[in-house]
């Protein structure tokens, strides 16, 4: 099976919510570009021309950026590849790592109406993506 994924699922933000998070939480994004945009579903951010997917994420991020800012910090931005350990075929393109202040904020982010306009070009520029959130924890590693 060969599902993708580009946005949460109501499920997943439910779960996520449930672990009652308190304070900062690091995101671990990994994304997968497709070779040539699609804006079947968001034509009015497009016009006529075509660009890849990479153009296309890159006008998403431009936009987005101001507003994760609000609320954290990108901690590391940087092109992926194929992994070390998994699957030889998996590739990731692109990866970040972004600090949210607050799960809240993460959470509110994509009802944000400024958000909800530009969200189209991450959708046409993804083939496939990844959300991990992370949560910083000493009891493996304690600190001397």
């Amino acid at each position: 099976m060969n599902e993708k994924y580009i946005t949460r699922t109501h499920e997943a933000a439910e779960k996520l919510s449930s672990r009652q998070i308190d304070g900062e939480v690091v995101i671990l994004s990994l994304v997968r570009f497709k070779e040539i945009a699609d804006y079947t579903r968001h034509p009015e951010l497009n016009g006529e021309t075509e660009v890849t997917g990479r153009e296309a994420f890159q006008r998403y991020i431009d936009q987005a950026l101001p507003l994760m800012n609000r609320g954290g910090d990108v901690l590391f931005s940087g092109e992926g590849g194929e992994l070390l350990v998994g699957p030889p075929n998996e590739k990731w393109d692109w990866v970040m790592l972004f600090k949210q202040h607050s799960l809240s904020f993460l959470m509110a982010m994509e009802g944000d109406p400024q958000y909800k306009a530009i969200a189209g070009h991450k959708e046409a520029a993804l083939e496939d993506s990844r959300l991990l959130p992370l949560v910083e924890n000493h009891t493996i590693f304690p600190s001397s």
